[in-house]
C-alpha cells in the first residue's frame, strides 16, 4: 500500500466538494452545506486563494483529504495553520492516511515557520479526539467558539462607521 499526500489542482475541484459533503454527512451536518462550487473554486484556486487543499491517495485513489489556511498568534508572534477540514473516507480508515495527512500539514508548519497546528473536533467525535490526542493533540477546553453569520453579521456590518 502506497500513501501519498499531493497539492490539490483546480481539476480536483469536484473531487473536493464531495469530500465536504461526506464530511457534512458524517458529522450529521449536511444540512448546513450551501457553498456554491464555482465560488469554492474562486476562493481555493483563484487570484488570492483563501485557503490550501491537499488530497491524501492510497494506491493512486483519492481517499481523503485536508483543507486549511493560515491563521496567525499575537501571543507569538508567528503564523500558524488551521485545519480547517479534514477527512477520510470510511473504507480508508485505519490505513494510517489520516496521520499522513496531519503529518504534511505538521510539516508545513515547520517549514513556514508556523508556531502550532490548529483545529477543532465535535465533542461528540470520541473516535477522533482520542486519534488527536495519540498524536500529542490537546484539548482547548478553557476556549469557547463564537460565530457570527447571517442576518447578524450583515447587521453588525451595517453598524460599522
Amino acid at each position: 500500500m502506497t500513501l501519498t499526500i499531493r497539492s490539490a489542482t483546480p481539476a480536483d475541484l469536484p473531487l473536493i466538494a464531495q469530500f465536504i459533503r461526506d464530511l457534512a454527512d458524517y458529522e450529521k451536518l449536511a444540512h448546513e452545506v450551501r457553498f456554491d462550487e464555482a465560488k469554492l473554486g474562486a476562493n481555493l484556486f483563484g487570484p488570492r486563494p483563501y485557503a490550501e487543499v491537499v488530497i491524501g491517495e492510497i494506491d493512486g485513489a483519492a481517499q481523503g483529504f485536508a483543507l486549511f489556511f493560515h491563521n496567525f498568534s499575537t501571543f507569538e508572534g508567528r503564523p500558524g495553520i488551521y485545519l480547517e477540514d479534514l477527512f477520510v473516507r470510511p473504507e480508508a480508515r485505519g490505513s494510517g492516511l489520516g496521520k499522513a495527512l496531519l503529518a504534511h500539514l505538521a510539516k508545513l508548519c515547520v517549514e513556514r515557520d508556523c508556531a502550532r497546528l490548529e483545529w477543532w473536533v465535535l465533542d461528540w467525535n470520541t473516535p477522533s479526539i482520542g486519534f488527536y490526542q495519540s498524536l500529542g493533540a490537546k484539548l482547548m477546553d478553557e476556549w469557547t467558539v463564537m460565530r457570527v453569520d447571517g442576518d447578524a453579521l450583515t447587521a453588525l456590518a451595517g453598524s460599522a462607521a
